[in-house]
């Protein structure tokens, strides 16, 4: 009997999820390594932020997803090396083989080489990260009773920075959060002093969207009483202070940092395959060339097609349809069967302002408001892993939606004896 070949995934974000989830155990011994031990979904990443769900809605045990796939091994580590001529990878937990090397790794916030901003601002890539968010923030609220008013002011200014899907979203709910629910949880405190602030570098908020997703989610932000500051960049920030290029400064103890990714590395992988953002340059089986099967998938491969000659866009579905494209390539390979090239076919893209306000752009038809806020609620449901947490989540929100009001705002903490 033929020896299974030895696959070695680095990363359980989307693509490494799909990928392992589409592999054929009868044709592969599966090693999955994060240095995590779940899944997170990213897409409500803000909603934990903003104490409208738990994070346990949204994350999933690794070992939970694979219960019934016995030849998939799972591994906490870390990863830093790959040696291409011996086959293997370096980890925190010793060096590991392969035969088929898949890295997805995703990526990071990008600080564009800003270390003081990195040190002081809070970035929403992981669910811990959305924690110390929603920890931050309601922290931030008990501190305004009592704090005097030079203080006061810093913490009265909630910034994000930078205006897309992430950025969007949380401003609208941090504006809904100062109007339906903060006036009931503090009766003696002006929350109309309460700022919620989104900067962003380009012209429009939701900059890669269509005219109608540009104008009408800064229309419904400004209704809802968001201060927009568009064409001006962050340059920098002590904790206290926010610089802007035009000698503008902000007093706020609160920044969000939303402003860009750059992919997350590995040494080992030669530099004439890194290209900007510090994507792997792949062919179009997500393979690096000259590189004997190492593979790369989602936000950090880099794919030039015809139809994106710049690179496939940094999103889910692209991770997602990559994975299930390389799973099928692999065993028809296996089989001596030739693989596919893979294209990614855009079925369009989304983001949410605030109760009943979202914008949708399908490739034909752009449209906006309630009936777009709920196929962005119903597709990102069925997006989520567990039936069990679709359930949790549906009532979290239907109930949210009937009150205007969660009572998930608990500050989880270590309190000093």
């Amino acid at each position: 009997m033929e020896t299974k070949k030895k696959i070695v995934v680095v990363g359980g974000g989307f693509a490494g999820i799909n990928f392992v989830k589409k592999l054929d155990t009868k044709l592969f011994d599966i090693f999955l390594i994060d240095k995590i031990n779940h899944h997170q979904f990213q897409p409500l990443f803000y909603q934990v932020a903003t104490s409208q769900i738990e994070p346990a809605s949204i994350s999933f045990p690794l070992r939970y997803i694979f219960k019934n796939k016995k030849d998939v091994r799972i591994r906490l580590a870390k990863v830093s090396s790959v040696n291409i001529e011996e086959k293997t990878i370096t980890t925190s937990i010793g060096t590991i083989d392969y035969d088929y090397l898949v890295l997805a790794m995703g990526c990071k916030s990008n600080f564009f080489g800003n270390d003081e901003i990195k040190k002081h601002a809070f970035t929403l890539k992981s669910t811990y990260d959305a924690i110390s968010i929603r920890n931050h923030i309601l922290k931030t609220f008990e501190k305004i009773i009592t704090a005097d008013e030079n203080e006061r002011e810093s913490l009265q200014n909630i910034v994000i920075v930078g205006a897309g899907p992430t950025g969007v979203e949380l401003a609208g709910a941090f504006a809904e959060i100062r109007k339906n629910i903060l006036p009931k949880d503090y009766h003696r405190i002006d929350f109309s002093k309460l700022r919620v602030i989104l900067a962003e570098g380009s012209k429009y908020t939701l900059n890669n969207m269509s005219e109608t997703a540009k104008t009408y989610s800064q229309k419904y932000l400004e209704n809802m009483g968001v201060e927009i500051i568009t064409e001006k960049f962050v340059k920098n920030y002590d904790g206290t202070n926010l610089l802007l290029n035009d000698s503008t400064t902000i007093k706020t103890k609160t920044v969000i940092w939303a402003a860009g990714v750059t992919s997350n590395t590995i040494s080992g992988i030669p530099e004439k395959y890194i290209t900007r953002g510090n994507r792997i340059i792949v062919d179009r089986f997500n393979k690096i060339n000259e590189l004997e099967n190492i593979y790369v998938l989602g936000d950090l491969a880099y794919m030039e097609t015809p139809k994106y000659p710049n690179g496939h866009p940094q999103l889910a579905n692209v991770a997602i349809n990559q994975a299930k494209n390389l799973a099928k390539n692999l065993k028809r390979i296996s089989i001596g069967k030739s693989a596919k090239e893979y294209e990614y076919i855009d079925h369009g893209s989304m983001a949410t302002v605030g109760r009943n306000k979202a914008v949708v752009d399908l490739p034909h038809y752009k449209f906006k408001g309630i009936f777009a806020w709920f196929v962005w609620m119903f597709l990102h449901l069925m997006l989520i892993l567990s039936v069990k947490n679709k359930l949790i989540i549906f009532i979290n929100w239907s109930w949210a939606y009937i009150t205007k009001n969660t009572a998930l705002r608990l500050i989880l903490t270590h309190v000093e004896e």
